[in-house]
């Protein structure tokens, strides 16, 4: 029997379990899934030993940068985004991927937008995915964090003109995602308009406090249930190939 999982801290908020649990179910497979908790990402070698039938492991928050000096070899997405989120096992070899860019890119691409110009809020494994496809389509962004990195904004500098000039804005963040339901990005969010548009990764809940203050104030918003069901898709693809 195949074993594939998800790694992460905490695992409450995923709903990768019930996604691939279907995939395995249709596909007829002999394999099942697993959600491993690890509190520390030291862990993840003993994780291996213990689980010899691993196929493939998902990785989510906040081991997308972290796990990557514990793989043999990394996929181009990867090496490029500098983020893992699907690992594949095969003929011995740890193969670290990044399907969330392509993820990204799908529901990304599906936004209507005459000035794709974006604001990232986070610098975490998400948001090198983020970037890594707004770079790839020439789309004019800013990042802002909360550390203070000259390559980055400080959420302090986000301003009406701004907001106007990059009405895009995506929640890199894990800033209310289940359990953390009321806490969003530290935004100005009176200064949004019909004009923005508010794309939120974190799925669960399907609406979140960040999505909420734009639909107070008219704006068209999106969580991030389409990318995670379109890089499923990608980790699904790699798991399951001869290759």
């Amino acid at each position: 029997m195949k074993i594939f999982g998800l790694i992460g801290f905490p695992l409450g908020h995923s709903f990768s379990k019930s996604i691939f649990d279907k995939k395995i179910a249709e596909s007829g497979l002999n394999a099942k899934f697993q959600n491993f908790e690890l509190p520390d990402i030291n862990l993840f070698p003993s994780l291996l030993s213990n689980n010899i039938g691993l196929a493939g492991i998902a990785v989510t928050i906040p081991y997308k940068k972290t796990v990557i000096p514990y793989l043999e070899e990394l996929d181009l997405s990867a090496s490029e985004t500098g983020a893992v989120n699907c690992i594949k096992f095969s003929k011995g070899k740890s193969i670290g991927y990044n399907t969330d860019a392509a993820g990204f890119k799908k529901s990304f691409d599906l936004i209507k937008s005459e000035k794709k110009r974006c604001l990232v809020l986070g610098t975490g494994g998400a948001s090198n995915a983020v970037r890594y496809i707004l770079k790839n389509e020439n789309a004019d962004y800013l990042t802002v964090s909360r550390s203070n990195d000259k390559n980055f904004i400080p959420y302090s500098n986000i301003n009406s003109q701004l907001l106007k000039n990059f009405p895009i804005v995506i929640n890199c963040t894990p800033l209310g995602m289940f359990p953390n339901i009321y806490s969003l990005p530290p935004l100005p969010y009176k200064y949004l308009t019909t004009e923005n548009i508010l794309f939120d990764l974190v799925y669960n809940p399907p609406v979140t406090a960040f999505m909420k203050e734009g639909i107070l104030r008219g704006c068209i918003v999106k969580n991030g249930l389409e990318m995670l069901n379109f890089q499923a898709d990608e980790n699904w693809k790699i798991w399951t190939s001869a290759v």
